[in-house]
């Protein structure tokens, strides 16, 4: 159906950090992160704590990412610790820079904390004969310099190096797989169920299932024009993918076409629906302030609770004009809150979102707006504004945050929501 000589065809990797947190919180107590029982969660002295990593010796019992901490057997041979984020950032960056030893910086694109994609096509040949070669010499340097173990997956585009990744690596000897166009067939049409795919979500393969698709086989040698039909260009997508074709480019600056500023947060406790108010001001005060500070009105409000027992509630609106006014937004999240959500059930998740910008200087007035006020209003938002930037975000707070529901305080100094 396609033909792949007129396909790119580059050396790309994709390399992964082995259990990172875990193992980085093993190396600096001394413990081999290969026998350790380690579990690294979001507050020790929190029973409802949230599991961040564990060692694959603790996942055998069971115990993954997203696990609470009362869940995890009371063992003395098990070791539980706080995240230590500024640690994993330095060792993360001692990472990238040993990869950076091979490559130009325009042909590495870090992928998250512990994973980063590297094209090797015009420089490969300078350390080794082959790219596999290559990905073995990589390994074995970023082990010896940091003692993190890594797995590789090597593939003529993006796509067939985190799939041969997440596939095939993790599971060989060497911790390195390599997938090619003519391993499409036999590698990757027999994925199933279609969620394990990159870029196919539970909700998308419920879709696709009900089309009759329920491997990346099938979704191959679906007609593309009824993908496009139901879907769109996403079907598009799925189809060039799903025989193993991907146009990106690492060198290729990407430009985000519909940004949005979002925060999201875990909560410590069970937290009753009259409860929540408090956190979710203090959310989209976070958010407004970082939209104001850009020079942006958003126009879509996008926000998300859920319950203890997983259930999600959800909406988003429009704002027509678009604001940056703190107290706006937080009367459309709540008003429309109250409708939708049981005022009986305990809270766990939290999540606001602002997307659809444009700029503050095409904010329009009606006829009937308090002109003078909204002037007021605006002058108070900016030197809030400036005194948080100046001595920061809890210099100026609200009465509220100082109840027992506020997690601002908690908060504070935080990196990436966890302890230094």
């Amino acid at each position: 159906m396609y033909n792949y000589h007129l396909c790119p065809q580059r050396d790309i990797f994709c390399v992964d950090q082995k259990s990172f947190f875990a193992s980085v919180s093993c190396i600096l107590n001394h413990w081999d992160p290969k026998t350790t029982l380690l579990a690294v969660v979001g507050d020790v002295d929190s029973p409802g704590s949230v599991v961040l990593a564990a060692t694959p010796e603790l996942k055998k019992l069971g115990i993954k990412t997203g696990s609470r901490l009362f869940e995890i057997p009371k063992r003395p041979d098990i070791k539980i610790v706080n995240p230590t984020m500024k640690t994993y950032l330095d060792y993360s960056k001692r990472i990238t820079e040993i990869a950076l030893r091979y490559i130009a910086p325009e042909d590495f694109h870090q992928y998250s904390i512990d994973e980063f994609f590297m094209d090797v096509t015009e420089s490969y040949h300078l350390y080794a004969s082959t790219p596999y070669e290559l990905a073995e010499i990589i390994k074995m340097e970023i082990y010896r310099e940091t003692q993190i173990e890594c797995t590789v997956g090597l593939g003529d585009n993006m796509l067939l190096s985190k799939l041969s990744l997440d596939i095939e690596a993790k599971k060989m000897p060497k911790g390195i797989a390599e997938w090619r166009y003519h391993d499409v067939p036999k590698k990757m049409w027999r994925i199933s169920p279609l969620s394990k795919f990159w870029g196919i979500n539970k909700r998308s393969e419920k879709k696709l299932n009900q089309r009759g698709i329920f491997t990346i086989g099938d979704l191959a040698h679906y007609p593309v024009e009824y993908l496009k039909r139901d879907f769109g260009v996403i079907g598009i997508d799925w189809h060039l993918h799903a025989n193993g074709i991907d146009f990106s480019k690492i060198r290729d600056r990407h430009y985000v076409h519909n940004p949005s500023i979002g925060k999201s947060q875990i909560l410590m406790r069970d937290y009753r629906f009259e409860e929540i108010y408090v956190v979710i001001l203090e959310h989209v005060d976070e958010v407004v302030h970082r939209l104001r500070m850009m020079n942006k009105l958003a126009r879509t409000v996008q926000f998300a609770i859920g319950t203890k027992d997983g259930h999600t509630y959800r909406k988003q609106f429009t704002i027509d004009g678009g604001t940056h006014n703190e107290n706006t937004v937080m009367e459309g999240i709540w008003t429309r809150l109250v409708e939708i959500a049981n005022p009986d059930e305990l809270y766990r998740t939290i999540s606001v979102g602002l997307t659809n910008f444009i700029p503050d200087t095409m904010r329009q007035y009606a006829l009937f707006d308090n002109y003078e006020q909204m002037e007021k209003e605006e002058s108070l938002m900016r030197t809030i504004d400036h005194l948080k930037v100046k001595y920061g975000m809890l210099s100026v707070m609200r009465a509220l945050s100082m109840t027992e529901a506020s997690t601002l305080k908690l908060r504070e100094g935080l990196i990436a929501g966890h302890k230094r």
